[in-house]
């Protein structure tokens, strides 16, 4: 009887020591209110309610939709605010102390072989992985999905490399910046116009929740080594340079394949008659994210492995806190996949195709640009962006500015990219002018500003994104019996294209109130020598 009992206290220890984990330590013996995750959790509710009761108004009061796919989505919707909450816990209690701990030993080693090869292999196997990368394959009709998703992983594994590069030897983001994208418009006007946007969008689509933590992280842990002031604003911009790469790489493989069209609507729609079928469609994809997931997070489980093997040597509680938050990230992209992709995608098509079906077919404007809006919202990695800004810039950039940035960019994206499906207007109508217009604002605002804003067109372009808003501009398109090629591809790189406009306009306000008040500081002193 000894052992079953000695079990069950083993058991109720490790419980205890799980839950004091999730608890925040108390502070001047105040009892704790409220825990870390029920906290995360009230932040995903706050992300993700607004878009759910805008959808739920627009199926009830103006389009009509099957009422099993309505409850799937409601469901869907559970299951996200539940994933972001603990996916972003367990992001904070593993992905950023790996990937800060592993940059900084890559620095400290002094190796820049080493550095580079690492950097190289960090991109590729992490983007092999990405649950976005694999939504967008699925879609892509002229090109083998396994060949698509490669190549972007190469693009993105080159340009980390060159990102690694200028955190080292200190180059300027803004001729990088202006040196590549001049390098990708060029190369467009050779790419097939089936296949120029599905190149635009793998750009947004590869920097999602697996890649955006790890690669913040490791350029901050990069830049750490450093001592110079200039050293925290060059750890962003890793995410902007990978972006780029795919969109290049992607477009070679066009030119390569030459393909007659790029663009399929392969959109699952739920159908259960009862709430236990409901269940056991859920059920049923839970396997193939959980092995989906999992192999997304074993690269970044593998290199801690080595690292810590051979030079990090983490120990104690740090370790446990570390080895917890990863079951924690993989527990919440699970739920966050299955909802977004089960729930979320079926009505996003769907809620396209009857808005489309109408007389008054304008209307989707005004009504993707109040999606888009509360969409950037829910994107799990915006959350981690937002938070590492506000703590990098010393409280200069809060979450909630850089927040309503990305909200108005996204909306106004997702505006402009339904009016280029009800139009047909070529895309590259809408990329040059803008990505010309925010090339010329990194001359004119912060350096920490271009490399966050660039960094933020790839964050908001995330599953959220691939999962509901890809699908609602194919349901749109084929509504209006448009090419989904050339029109309803490209949502995503809209989407990823104006945070750069919006964010280096907000860094132009700040650069304005800087001299405002220097200028003020100025007249105070003058007045009081007078005095």
């Amino acid at each position: 009887m000894k052992r079953p009992v000695q079990r069950l206290r083993g058991i109720r220890d490790s419980s205890v020591r799980f839950l004091a984990d999730l608890l925040p330590s108390a502070r001047n013996g105040q009892p704790r209110r409220h825990t870390i995750l029920r906290e995360k959790w009230a932040e995903s509710l706050k992300s993700v309610l607004p878009v759910t009761l805008v959808i739920l108004v627009l199926c009830f009061l103006v389009v009509p939709l099957p009422s099993d796919s309505l409850l799937a989505f409601v469901f869907g919707s559970i299951l996200l605010i539940a994933g972001i909450g603990i996916f972003n816990l367990g992001t904070e209690m593993s992905m950023t102390p790996i990937g800060e701990s592993v940059g900084s030993a890559l620095t400290r080693s002094r190796n820049l072989p080493l550095i580079l090869a690492v950097s190289f292999l960090v991109g590729v196997m992490v983007t092999l992985a990405e649950p976005d990368l694999t939504v967008l394959a699925a879609q892509v009709a002229g090109v083998p999905d396994l060949t698509l998703i490669l190549c972007v992983a190469l693009g993105v594994g080159f340009f980390l490399m060159l990102g690694m590069l200028r955190i080292l030897y200190q180059i300027q983001m803004r001729f990088l910046l202006l040196i590549c994208y001049g390098v990708v418009l060029l190369l467009s006007t050779q790419v097939p116009a089936s296949f120029l946007a599905v190149a635009f969008d793998s750009g947004g689509v590869t920097t999602g929740p697996m890649t955006v933590p790890f690669i913040l992280s490791l350029g901050l842990g990069v830049a750490s080594i450093r001592s110079d002031s200039k050293a925290e604003s060059d750890s962003f911009g890793l995410v902007a340079l990978a972006s780029i790469g795919p969109v290049l790489a992607v477009m070679i493989l066009g030119m390569i394949f030459h393909p007659e069209e790029s663009g399929s609507a392969s959109i699952r729609i739920v159908q259960a008659p009862d709430t236990m079928k409901l269940f056991d469609a859920f059920l049923g994809e839970l396997p193939d994210y959980l092995k989906e997931v999992g192999l997304a997070l074993l690269p970044i489980l593998l290199f801690f492995v080595v690292f810590q093997v051979t030079s990090l040597h983490i120990r104690g509680a740090l370790l446990r806190r570390i080895l917890l938050g990863l079951v924690y990230t993989y527990t919440g992209l699970v739920l966050f996949l299955l909802g977004a992709n089960v729930g979320f995608m079926p009505v996003g098509y769907a809620l396209g195709q009857q808005l489309g079906s109408l007389d008054i077919r304008w209307i989707m404007v005004p009504v993707g640009m109040i999606i888009g809006w509360y969409v950037v919202s829910a994107e799990p990695a915006v959350q981690i962006l937002c938070h590492q800004v506000y703590s990098m810039t010393a409280g200069a950039i809060p979450p909630r500015a850089l927040s309503l940035s990305l909200s108005a960019g996204v909306s106004l994206s997702v505006g402009l990219a339904i009016l280029r499906i009800l139009t047909g207007t070529p895309i590259m109508a809408f990329l040059i002018p803008g990505y010309c217009l925010a090339l010329i604002l990194t001359f004119f605002v912060p350096p920490v500003f271009t490399s966050i804003a660039f960094d933020s067109g790839g964050v908001a372009s995330g599953p959220m994104t691939a999962t509901f808003l890809l699908p609602f501009a194919m349901g749109a398109c084929n509504a209006l019996g448009g090419n989904l090629a050339t029109d309803a591809f490209g949502v995503v790189a809209m989407v990823a294209m104006t945070p750069l406009i919006a964010i280096q306009s907000l860094g132009l306000v700040y650069r304005l109130l800087q001299r405002k008040d220097a200028s003020t500081e100025e007249m105070i002193e003058e007045e009081i020598i007078d005095l």
